[in-house]
């Protein structure tokens, strides 16, 4: 994991095996900032979505326990959202390096859409 300090915060960058571990644990919210487009062809399966274009940090999820950690497809629409959300008052943020590509370049399971058909398929 890689820290940076942003303001008064901290903003932290997880890796794919990172967050797969904490999110197969229950211990993380993960959200999802593409477009619905993006998602519905394809997906962490579990993964919440907001997309960075209707993002409004007071409709995120209570913490509680849980840290949210952002994804996009890359990682710029993630910590662009990442630092919204810390500029807002969240303390326990992070987002996931190299966003979905770098999940399936991992081999990570995921939802996906069979071409054949157009029905979601798990990959992985």
């Amino acid at each position: 994991m890689k820290t940076e300090q942003v303001g008064d915060s901290r903003l932290e960058t997880w890796t794919v095996d990172e967050v797969q571990q904490a999110f197969d644990g229950n211990e993380i919210v993960l959200i999802d900032v593409r477009t619905p487009q993006e998602y519905m062809f394809e997906h962490i399966e579990g993964a919440l979505l907001m997309p960075l274009a209707f993002f409004d940090a007071a409709k995120l999820p209570g913490q509680g326990e849980k840290r949210i950690v952002f994804h996009c497809g890359s990682g710029v629409r993630s910590e662009k959202v990442a630092q919204s959300a810390l500029a807002a008052g969240f303390d326990r943020i992070a987002h996931m390096e190299g966003g979905f590509g770098a999940w399936k370049g991992a081999k990570k399971p995921f939802i996906g859409t069979d071409m054949a058909t157009g029905a979601p398929r798990r990959v992985g």
